[in-house]
């Protein structure tokens, strides 16, 4: 264990007495490693012990003298400035000798030396760190806030009222500070740093991220350090890239730093990209990532990836060469099973146009006996497909082993492959027959049931899939049903609750509206059954799918109007508009009011005497505020519906009608019942939850009702679907 992961150790432990006895031990080095060094001094400033630790600042001097380096020296002295409390009077005479001798001709030196606290020698904590902040702020430089307010442009510098003033990206409005408060909360930050472009002209910024993607990673990894995908994301999603192009950027900008020799990609979400002080070769890379492998699978499953992400790599002679060499040396491993050899075969053929003497892909197939056990050994699905490809071609008994695989392998994209070939000729009755039985048994393979329910109700490209008639479909949807049910009844497969739920539920019960279309009132009535039976819908999912069933249906109808049930159910009913801009207004408080009322807090919180602190019990009450109003409209949008056509009767006034509607005086007026989301009086619409809507509901043309003792005839009734002036939401 070196110094560092010692110190780290201690620090993690929270034990400052063995932290400094090893801190005592460092100090006796002869010879000092620079980075090592302030890397320690670094870790040390952002630890619980900084504090504690100024005061022995001093001892690290006889280190810090043995250091030739000019430059190195000047950077250690500058953290230990950082670090240190006692003000020792040596120090400050260091501090100062450091700062003449680099500055001392400028004019204005001696002034800043009394700024920054070096003239009394009172208090000169952050000495060099401070006089470099006032040297760097001018107008039009580039600073970060550490208290929360972001990046920040210099627009103005009084020296005189030692006072600098600053706009910010994350609060309104030019803030003046102190240069006591700067020296506290402003790092100094370079025209060409990560932050500095992105706050000075993102458009500009953008450009290069669209045209140079990796030169700007390079950058923010310079700047900003290590980061996961996710980290990457936060910095430039939406402020550099915006959200709509982020999938397609990334997944480019992704493919492009696996060839990046600069850049170290890791080898998992959680871990980070790395910048390299040095320039990796694809061979050095290979070499050690085949290193760190401890298995012949991990070893096959390395050398394929680094022939996908790197195609170029084929054409290198010598790297080649050397990985020929040593997975040819694998085929003579006493411990290499049948997978493991076919999958070197089919690399050497597909990936190299490379033959072993006397042996093949293809006889390597021939003579495995049992070919589901090594398909399923196979964890590269390019080489399994490609294994699969074999069996079809070389094996006299591939319908068997493809209809075994089909109800066995767990990828769709190879199921969709084993599907295709069975429908080809004498497979194609066995895999009706098989499909037939895991209709009438869904529970037996739910995985397969689920995949092929989809691929039918989703209407593949595919034509003629079997069971994808009408009646087909209805099968496939009760047993959809009746698996749902047993899977509630058991606690083996829980995962394909939600799955089926995500089914049936999406995009507003689309796949249950087209397989129930134009089916019999028996079917209907079965369909109603056995939705009843499962737990995992609400209520109110229940009453949906009643009120679908009834629209195909009529006669299932209650005594009671639909137009009612659905105004007094659980269901929040809203226009597709309506829907997505509660969802907007919740992604707005969230992403942007809260965060800009979280800095409120912060500022305010800053200012002091919380107890007579108005500005600060102002920002609690607005995030209250705001966390009441996210919670209510997060409680509603999850149970809204959004109204189709389907959903509205065009017969009795009904969520969604325009109902034109004449008074005991003749006077004429129009109305349109959407919901509460929608409802705007000066447009004359109204939400079906509001009295008067309640009181219309369900009447037809030429019924009278009467509300607060004025009598209406109901004139005219059309739906916002087929009304020319469909009201704006």
């Amino acid at each position: 264990m070196g110094y560092l992961e010692e110190f780290q150790y201690q620090i993690n432990n929270r034990d400052f007495r063995k932290f400094f006895q090893l801190w005592e031990e460092y100090c006796t080095n002869d010879q000092v490693d620079f980075e090592e060094f302030k890397d320690l001094l670094d870790m040390i400033q952002g630890s619980e012990f900084a504090e504690l630790f100024g005061q022995f600042v001093e001892t690290a001097l006889p280190l810090w003298q043995s250091m030739e380096d000019e430059n190195d020296a000047y950077e250690i002295l500058k953290r230990l400035l950082d670090l240190q409390t006692t003000n020792a009077p040596a120090l400050a005479e260091i501090a100062y000798d450091a700062l003449e001798k680099r500055y001392g001709t400028e004019p204005t030196f001696r002034e800043k030396i009394r700024q920054i606290g070096l003239h009394t020698r009172k208090n000169f904590q952050g000495a060099i760190s401070n006089y470099e902040l006032l040297r760097h702020m001018d107008k039009g430089k580039f600073v970060f806030h550490t208290s929360s307010w972001g990046t920040g442009e210099v627009m103005d510098i009084s020296p005189l009222r030692e006072q600098v003033a600053i706009e910010f990206e994350s609060v309104a409005g030019i803030k003046h500070l102190t240069f006591d408060n700067a020296f506290k909360t402003l790092i100094p930050l370079k025209d060409d740093h990560f932050l500095s472009r992105r706050f000075a002209d993102p458009d500009l910024f953008e450009k290069q991220a669209r045209k140079n993607p990796i030169d700007v990673i390079k950058i923010l990894l310079r700047d900003l350090g290590p980061k996961t995908a996710a980290d990457i994301k936060e910095e430039l999603c939406v402020l550099v890239i915006p959200e709509k192009d982020w999938s397609r950027w990334w997944q480019t900008t992704r493919s492009k730093l696996k060839k990046d020799p600069f850049i170290e990609s890791p080898s998992s979400l959680q871990d980070p990209f790395l910048l390299r002080a040095a320039e990796v070769s694809h061979k050095e890379r290979l070499h050690q990532a085949v290193q760190n492998q401890t298995t012949l699978d991990g070893i096959i499953q390395t050398y394929y990836s680094f022939v996908r992400d790197i195609p170029h790599l084929q054409k290198e002679e010598d790297i080649r060469k050397s990985i020929i060499e040593k997975l040819v040396e694998l085929l003579s491993h006493e411990e290499i099973t049948q997978a493991q050899e076919l999958q070197i075969y089919i690399f050497f053929e597909n990936l190299f146009d490379y033959e072993v003497e006397g042996r093949t892909a293809k006889k390597c197939i021939e003579e495995i006996d049992d070919v589901s056990s090594v398909i399923h050994s196979i964890d590269i699905v390019a080489f399994k497909k490609r294994a699969l490809a074999l069996v079809r071609k070389y094996r006299t008994d591939w319908v068997d082993l493809f209809l075994s695989l089909l109800f066995s392998i767990k990828q769709n994209l190879l199921r969709d492959y084993l599907f295709k070939e069975l429908r080809c000729g004498e497979g194609q009755h066995l895999l009706n027959s098989r499909l037939d039985k895991l209709i009438e048994h869904p529970e037996k393979d739910p995985e397969t049931f689920l995949w092929y329910f989809q691929k039918v109700s989703k209407g593949s490209h595919e034509e003629n899939l079997p069971f994808s008639d009408k009646g087909g479909q209805c099968r496939l949807l009760e047993a959809l049903l009746i698996l749902l049910h047993k899977c509630e009844l058991s606690t083996k497969h829980r995962e394909y609750i939600k799955k089926i739920y995500a089914i049936v539920t999406a995009s507003q019960f689309m796949t249950i509206r087209k397989i129930i279309k134009e089916t019999s009132l028996a079917f209907i009535e079965e369909f109603l059954l056995l939705a009843s039976k499962c737990q995992t819908f609400s209520s109110h999912e229940q009453k949906i799918m009643h009120s679908l069933a009834r629209v195909v249906q009529p006669s299932l109808a209650p005594d009671k109007k639909p137009a009612e049930v659905l105004a007094q159910s659980d269901v929040l009913w809203t226009t597709e508009d309506g829907y997505l801009k509660t969802q907007e207004r919740i992604k707005h408080i969230a992403t942007v009011e809260m965060v800009e009322n979280a800095r409120e807090v912060e500022a305010a919180r800053a200012l002091g005497d919380l107890r007579e602190n108005a500005e600060y019990k102002f920002a609690v009450e607005k995030r209250a505020r705001l966390q009441g109003e996210m919670k209510s409209l997060s409680k509603q949008l999850s149970n809204a519906r959004i109204l189709t056509q389907e959903d509205v009767s065009p017969n009795e006034v009904d969520i969604g009608s325009v109902v034109d509607l004449e008074n005991s005086k003749g006077e004429k007026i129009s109305f349109t019942i959407l919901g509460p989301w929608e409802a705007n009086p000066e447009e004359q619409i109204i939400s079906y939850k509001s009295q008067f809507a309640t009181a219309m509901l369900g009447h037809r043309v030429a019924d009278t009702f009467t509300f607060r003792d004025e009598e209406y005839t109901v004139r005219d009734i059309k739906t916002i679907f087929n009304h020319a002036d469909k009201p704006q939401t």
